[in-house]
């Protein structure tokens, strides 16, 4: 049979055919099921999803597997099953109800610690008002493969979607987008966007907008009356090109000069040059007369404002800070000024997506943007 001829079926007629195999065979996978039944590898993930969501088989990595006590219903231009064992009884002589796991989507995280768990509480709720449940797995910023753990997440009984914020720059790369560009599930990246294929398709992503939540920094600053406004960022952050990028966009806007303003990528505070480097930074900014300060994230800015009241330097006489993040800069003293991700908004959008994909699965890729906050303390005052 030809790919042409199979497209011309009736889904419920290719889906009583891909059931047909689960009975055969217990597992099956798309490329094999491609050349048995003459239909495209997209409409069988497309079929396999909607089997998965009536609770009657449960995806995995490039197939399916059949959930116990199902058989699927008779077809008219089925071909003829061989014969069956008996079916499974109840205690009253009915059939047993076939058990459907609970609904769950698959959440990959690189940290537990620092700025995911607010986006993981975020899906989790949004989830639990869909009657869905999270299941949380974390991964690192070592940039591994990590398909060996978004093959367990896509295993877990009930799955049938993923959010993933995948280390897009690391060793494992490549292998990790492979394995998301043939999910056996619908997936959505967080704070992340990639493409895939020859046409460069985008993945499905929710992502802050970095970018404007610096420039939102700048322009703060700036209405105070500061004209020198440096930036200081992490080296390993995957948010740091994105803060730079505002930064820069928001001073030439602005018409403010960077060539005399510091742009400087700090090494990790556990780093041994870190004092070294902030020591340096420090001394930029005082020979330089930039009165103000953008630093990413909370941990280097509180560090970074130690380090000068240690100097003797004023907090926000001498130099006004703003930090990136705003998990504890409200707690600091001076409380610091913070632009704020929306991190529980992106994990409610990201569940949105995917539920929506599994509504409507032709549905055109979406990628949303949401916006970030500014929260005003006492670290920013206009320059003396």
């Amino acid at each position: 049979m030809s790919v042409t001829d199979g497209s011309r079926l009736l889904p419920a007629t290719r889906r009583a055919r891909l059931l047909d195999a689960l009975q055969r065979n217990g597992t099956v996978r798309i490329s094999d099921l491609v050349e048995e039944l003459g239909v495209t590898a997209i409409t069988l993930r497309r079929d396999i999803g909607q089997l998965a969501a009536e609770g009657l088989v449960r995806r995995v990595h490039g197939g399916a597997t059949l959930l116990p006590g199902t058989s699927p219903e008779p077809s008219a231009d089925a071909p003829e099953a061989g014969p069956r064992e008996p079916e499974d009884r109840g205690p009253t002589g009915e059939p047993a109800p076939v058990r459907a796991a609970t609904a769950a989507l698959g959440m990959l995280v690189p940290s537990l610690a620092y700025y995911w768990p607010g986006v993981a509480r975020g899906a989790e709720e949004e989830a639990r008002a869909h009657g869905m449940q999270l299941v949380l797995r974390g991964s690192s910023y070592a940039g591994d493969d990590e398909s060996p753990q978004l093959d367990r997440l896509a295993g877990q009984p009930g799955v049938r979607g993923l959010l993933v914020a995948p280390t897009l720059d690391g060793p494992g790369a490549a292998a990790t987008l492979e394995w998301l560009a043939q999910a056996p599930v619908p997936v959505v990246l967080l704070e992340r966007t990639a493409t895939r294929g020859p046409h460069r398709e985008a993945f499905e992503s929710v992502v802050s907008d970095h970018r404007l939540g610096a420039a939102m920094a700048v322009q703060h600053l700036a209405s105070l009356g500061h004209r020198r406004i440096g930036v200081a960022v992490t080296r390993s952050s995957p948010t740091s090109p994105h803060v730079l990028s505002g930064w820069r966009e928001a001073c030439e806007d602005l018409g403010l000069p960077r060539d005399a303003s510091p742009s400087v990528r700090l090494p990790q505070l556990d780093e041994p040059d870190w004092d070294v480097a902030v020591d340096d930074l420090v001394q930029r900014c005082t020979g330089s007369g930039v009165t103000a300060l953008l630093v990413h994230s909370d941990p280097d800015a509180i560090a970074l404002v130690q380090r000068c009241e240690s100097r003797g330097l004023s907090i926000p006489d001498d130099l006004s800070v703003v930090s990136y993040d705003d998990e504890v800069a409200g707690l600091f003293q001076p409380a610091l000024t913070a632009v704020r991700p929306p991190r529980r908004s992106i994990g409610r959008a990201a569940v949105g997506l995917l539920t929506a994909r599994l509504t409507d699965p032709g549905r055109p890729v979406h990628r949303v943007l949401v916006s970030p906050a500014l929260e005003v303390r006492a670290s920013t005052a206009p320059p003396r």
